[in-house]
């Protein structure tokens, strides 16, 4: 390549530049993990060395501008985060977005749980009425409850208990902050209802 090809070459890199980081934010946007200089280099088609100059950039541009996130780089690859100032408002809304999402067969599992543990999932049943099979691997999955050891009884069902995430989500510090409850005051049905209120005004 001759010296005119590469002042060419490089002016037409300098020139995309706002389109290429605009481009290489809505790849870090949508792959969620970190990238490399490479990673981002194959994907855009233009050298290693103009993405890093990019990144560096853009990493000092994400911090001087009143942005809601930024660019870090940790061994090497990039990732944007969101900054430590915001922290509280997303904690609120992940929670927020954790309770709306559970049913309401999950939400009446969680509470009997939260009062009840160790507690198995036939003893839930026979509370609830119903089954809950599906409801409690749901709440397994969000990390809400958790397998806590197995009753000393033919077929050793599991027992369930709470979570520290649970302890996260709905802002207690430990399970004796749970509003008191007399469990079978009014009967069980009655009782069902009344954690059940408890967990979602938490």
């Amino acid at each position: 390549m001759s010296k005119f090809e590469i002042a060419q070459y490089e002016f037409e890199e300098i020139s995309s530049k706002p389109k290429i980081k605009s481009a290489i934010e809505a790849l870090l946007f949508v792959s969620g993990d970190p990238l490399t200089v490479k990673d981002l280099s194959n994907s855009l088609e233009v050298s290693p060395k103009f993405v890093a100059n990019l990144l560096n950039e853009m990493v000092l541009e994400y911090e001087d501008e009143k942005r809601g996130i930024k660019l870090i780089s940790i061994n090497g690859e990039y990732q944007l985060v969101t900054k430590a100032e915001n922290s509280d408002y997303i904690q609120k809304l992940l929670r927020k977005n954790k309770r709306q999402s559970l049913s309401q067969a999950s939400l009446e599992s969680l509470a009997i749980i939260a009062y009840k543990q160790p507690i198995t999932r036939v003893d839930i049943d026979e509370i609830r009425g119903v089954k809950s099979e599906s409801a409690l691997q749901r709440l397994l999955e969000k990390d809400l409850i958790k397998e806590v050891g197995r009753l000393e009884v033919p077929g050793r069902p599991i027992l369930f208990g709470t979570t520290e995430e649970f302890l996260r989500q709905f802002g207690l510090k430990e399970l004796k902050e749970l509003p008191s409850l007399d469990l079978y005051s009014d009967g069980e049905e009655a009782a069902i209802d009344a954690i059940n209120d408890v967990i979602k005004d938490l």
